[in-house]
This record gives structure tokens, sequence and C-alpha cells, in this order.
């Protein structure tokens, strides 16, 4: 005998092979002739079966199946006409009360759907996606906040200076923070807010770019050049989705582009290696090294994947041949376990020094190994295999030679090797490590949820492997703001090991079970308003759908507007976060709008928005198309 089917055969009789629910008259005949003998052997029943008739033709005579529709977009309004919704639920529980429902087919255990972070059930539950819909708009609003404050005090500066409300040009005077805000008010639908940085950009930036002086090629590329080329596609550029009517035609973003990276392209052109220099002159392009001669790693090889997509757009594979090259030179360089050094030289292209870490001048150097493998169309494009295979040896070696627990309680930290593969562990980690949470979790599962990627076995050990490490970094990125009395984390934490430990340097926080585990020193104490570990929320939420991801990003959140909000417009750096009221830095960083506040939004967004296995975002959270998936050629 053979095991039972999943769902019993007489279930067939039911008309339902696809779970079709019965039509109302069909109910209403088959229990007229199965019941009709009894019915009628009794006044009773005579009587019962008059007032169900009229019963029946009341509801024939007045039911209506209309139903409210909810309107898609970005800035979601739930709006739900109580009436129909009455109606609908009353005609619904009837059906349910004439007939017993079929047997639905078999469902993915708890273990196959992703154990305990399955959690898609949360996100469809209208009172709880009200609450993220609302709490979305909390971040709106404080995007409106502090791009007021940086119209108001310092519009066409790089920054604005929050407390003596000023502008400051501290990345070569393109108006960084305009440029990097840009998408971020196309995506949130601030469209006053697009039209006046749009029209900025329209009249103010080409005329800059042709006249300025120096500027560092990385940052200008991920903020200025990343921000024009997502700009233009979510306005519609290159068969984009148009988000915005408002601003220029997207072919002023995409001009403007160009310019600018025809005038970057002479850091790679006059370098004597595929190791581009640091630094362009904009007004007459030309390049020339760092006053050391150095580099970064992670300067050089996180520029391909805006550089590639100005070529897919513009049609000019200049752009990405030149950049292309650096990450095709970097494959052939010795490294520990795919691990690289944080310096390189242009005039020899060989890594200088033994540094190794990805905190600052390593960390998107591994981030982007895998991002333009996606961007690229991933496995579809072997021509970059090559990438991904780099990206998996780089993740084996970090688990291997970086990955440590703290003591007493085993939060998983990434430390450094300073002075290389044979030298002392350092128990550091930069603020900026924590990317690493979001890119583990999005080279598992290349940007589709756990539980669809394991439905559809997709995942190899390996991907299982990254995909726990990068759940717990995140707890670990998490308590690096919990453990403070601000709820704030500091720009670097050391962790409590067997052979490390400092007295007197907790946060402040001394409810917090990791007191003891996390070490601040004084000099590390700052707040940049860094995005890192709100990205990495970001993509662990979507992927995982765990629901406590967005209750941490809504803590940080809470945070933000307790300590760094000015009044009079934009919000501050911290000097001190360990304590209250914290001294506050003349500061607000462009990737606080462009980044930080980008990032929540999206987190308490639906996961449809800027879905992530069509979009990859640059270092500095700008959205670009992968190849062929949303009208990209």
């Amino acid at each position: 005998m053979s095991n039972s089917l999943p769902y019993s055969m007489k279930d067939v009789k039911y008309d339902n092979a696809k779970f079709r629910h019965r039509s109302l008259s069909k109910v209403i005949n088959q229990t007229l002739l199965t019941h009709k003998r009894d019915w009628f052997s009794c006044s009773t029943g005579k009587f019962l079966a008059l007032v169900m008739l009229f019963g029946l033709a009341y509801l024939f005579l007045t039911h209506t199946s209309s139903s409210p529709e909810v309107s898609g977009g970005l800035a979601k309004n739930v709006m739900v006409n109580e009436k129909d919704k009455i109606n609908s639920d009353g005609v619904s529980g009837l059906r349910r009360f004439w007939r017993k429902p079929p047997r639905l087919p078999p469902r993915l255990s708890p273990d196959e759907k992703g154990g305990k972070n399955s959690f898609s059930h949360e996100a469809e539950n209208p009172s709880s996606r009200l609450k993220w819909l609302s709490r979305q708009q909390k971040v709106k609003d404080a995007f409106i906040h502090a791009w007021s404050g940086y119209k108001k005090h310092a519009m066409g500066y790089d920054e604005l200076m929050p407390l003596s409300l000023r502008g400051v040009d501290g990345l070569g005077g393109l108006g960084a923070t305009v440029v990097d805000a840009l998408d971020t008010a196309i995506i949130m639908g601030a469209d006053e807010i697009v039209s006046e940085a749009g029209s900025w950009i329209e009249t103010q930036l080409l005329d800059r770019i042709k006249h300025k002086g120096q500027v560092n090629l990385f940052e200008t590329t991920i903020r200025v050049l990343g921000g024009l080329l997502s700009a233009y596609h979510l306005s519609g550029g290159d068969e984009g989705m148009k988000l915005t009517r408002s601003g220029p035609k997207p072919t002023v973003y995409l001009d403007t582009a160009r310019d600018l990276a025809d005038r970057l392209l002479s850091a790679f052109t006059a370098s004597p290696t595929s190791v581009p220099y640091s630094d362009v002159i904009l007004r007459d392009s030309s390049a020339h090294p760092a006053p050391d001669g150095l580099s970064s790693t992670s300067e050089v090889s996180t520029l391909q994947l805006e550089f590639n997509y100005l070529s897919m757009v513009s049609g000019d594979t200049k752009y990405s041949l030149e950049a292309m090259k650096v990450l095709e030179h970097l494959k052939t360089l010795p490294k520990v376990e795919g691990l690289v050094p944080i310096y390189i030289s242009p005039q020899s292209g060989q890594f200088s020094g033994e540094n190794i870490r990805l905190g600052s001048r390593g960390d998107s150097y591994y981030e982007y190994l895998l991002k333009v493998w996606l961007h690229q169309g991933g496995s579809q494009n072997s021509n970059v295999t090559y990438l991904y295979d780099m990206y998996s040896e780089a993740m084996k070696g970090v688990r291997n030679r970086l990955v440590r627990r703290s003591v007493p309680n085993g939060l998983f930290f990434v430390g450094e090797l300073p002075y290389g593969s044979n030298g002392a562990f350092s128990p550091k980690m930069d603020h900026l490590v924590c990317f690493l949470p979001g890119t583990l979790a999005l080279g598992a599962t290349k940007g589709k949820t756990k539980e669809r990627a394991m439905k559809d076995n997709l995942l190899k050990f390996e991907d299982l492997e990254n995909l726990k490490l990068a759940e717990e970094l995140m707890h670990t990125c998490f308590q690096m703001y919990s453990v403070t009395s601000t709820g704030l984390s500091p720009e670097i934490a050391y962790f409590h090991t067997e052979e490390y430990s400092e007295q007197g340097l907790d946060g402040g926080n001394k409810m917090s079970k990791y007191l003891s585990d996390i070490i601040i020193k004084h000099a590390d104490r700052h707040n940049l308003l860094r995005p890192e570990t709100v990205e990495s929320l970001f993509v662990l939420y979507r992927i995982t759908e765990d629901p406590k991801y967005r209750e941490w990003g809504w803590q940080i959140f809470e945070a933000f507007e307790n300590y760094t909000k000015v009044d009079a417009g934009g919000y501050s750096s911290l000097d001190d976060v360990t304590h209250i009221p914290p001294r506050r830095r003349d500061k607000m960083e462009t990737f606080f709008l462009g980044e930080t506040l980008k990032y929540l939004y999206l987190l308490f967004s639906d996961s449809d928005v800027i879905p992530l296995d069509k979009f990859v975002f640059n270092t500095e959270a700008h959205p670009l198309p992968v190849k062929g998936a949303v009208g990209s050629s």
C-alpha cells in the first residue's frame, strides 16, 4: 500500500483541483438536494427551510462582490472602506458556514521555510503594515527637516554645519549634499525637494564641474557620479522607473554625469599602471597621486559599478574598460586567503604594507567584488565570474582569520591584522565594518528572500554559513548601539577577549547585557551619522523577513531624533555617545541624507520598493538597475 496522498481524494468532489471556491448557487443546490427529505419531515423543518430560503433570497438581492483596491506607489497610504470590508467579511463568513473548506496542499516545514527567520506573515498583517508606514513617514519628515536646514543655510555647498548655520566645501565644491540627497527624495516622493535639487543641478553643477579644482576620485564617483546616474534611472531614463515628474529631463543628469566622468578618467589614464591616481583636477582634466604616493585599496576598487553603468546607458565602453582594468589587475596580486592590504601603489601596481582590515580603506573592496558581479547579471555573465570567486575566497578568509568571539557573552566580531597574517590580531572593529552583514546576506541569496532561496534549493553550505555569520554580526552591530547611553554607536569599538581587556571604558548603558564585552576608547566615541548598520538591517530584513531588524532600526532612528536633531534645521554629528547629553559636532555628512535616512525609509517600506534582486546599491546607497532586470540595456 502506497503512502497516502498529501490531500484527500474527497477533495476532488469539491471542484477545486486548483483550490477554487465553489459558487454560492452550487452550495445551495447541493444543500437542498442532500437535506430536503429531513427538512420537510416535520413542521419545524418546513418553517426553518422557509426562513433559510427567504434569507438566501435577501442575500442575492443585496450582495455586491466589489472589494476595495489599494493603489501602488512608494509612499503608500492604506485607505480601507469599512462598509465594503464588513460586507466582504460577512459573505466570506457565510460561505465558510455552508461548506467546510478544502484541505490545502502541504506547506513547507519551519526548517524548509527558513525556521525562526521566516516572518512573511508580519508583512501581511494590515495593522503591522500601517505601523511601519507611519514610521516610514517619520523618516521622511526627518529627511525634509535635514534638507530644510541645508537649503536655508548651505544650499550649493558640499555640507551643512548645523550648529553655526553655514555651509562648507569639503568634497571639492560640487554641492555634494544636493546630488547625494536627490535619489532619496525621488524614492520618498518628496517632489518639492526633487524640484529644488534637480533645478540646482541643471543650472549650477555643470559650470562647477568645468571650473573647480581638486577632487577625490573615489568620493566624487560614489557620491556625485553615482547620485546623478541613479537619479537618471529613477526619473525615467534608460527605460527606468519614472518615480517622479519633478525636476529636469533625465538626460540632464546623464549629460552632467558624462562630463564629470570624462574628467575623472584622467585618474586612470595618467597612471603608469592599472591602478588610478587618487586625485583629479577637474578644470584641466589632470590627475596626480596622494601626497604619500599611495591609494586606498577600497578607493581604487569602488568605482566600477558607476563607470560600468555609465557605459551601459551612454553606449560608450571607455568608462567600463578603464574601471574594470583595476579589478582585473587586483585579481593577479597575491592575497592572504582572499584578504588584501589596505594600501596600493599606482606607481608599482603592488600592495603596500601588510595592514589587513574590513574597516576604513579596506571595506568596499570586498563589497564591490560581489556587487559588480551581481550588477553585470551574476552567474549569467561568465566574463566577471572571477569577481564572485574572489569574493567567495575573501569571505572564507574573513571567517578563518578575522572573526572572533568576545567574553563574557560571546558576541561575534570582525577584528584586524595590522601587521599582516603573521602578526598579532587586534580586536578592533570600525562601525564601517557593519556593512558586512548586509553584504554576506546579499551574497548568500543574491537578493532573494531566504525562504524563496531555500525553497528553490539555491543555497549551498557556504551560503548558509555566510548567512548565519551575517545574522550574528548584525546582532553585534546593533549591540554597539544599544550598549551606549545615547543608543548610538561609536565610530570604533574594541572587544573584550581572553587576550585583551581594558577597564572603565564601557558604553554607559548599565542595563546592557554586553556592557563588559564592548570597549570604547575616548578617541573613538564620536558618531558621524553613519549608515552601515541601518544598511545591513535593511538587507537582512528584506532577505530574512524577520521583524526584529525593523524594530532595531526604529530604535536607532529614535536615538538619532533624540540626540542629533537640530531645531534650526539639519542633524549634527556627536562627540561622545557614552554621555547624556552628548556634545555635538558642527557637521552633517552628506551620507546622512544619501544613505542613512534612505536605508531607514526602505527598511520600513514594502519589499517591492527597489527590490534587491533587481537593483544593486552602490557604496553610497545609490541604486543602479541590474543588467537586463529593469529596462537597462
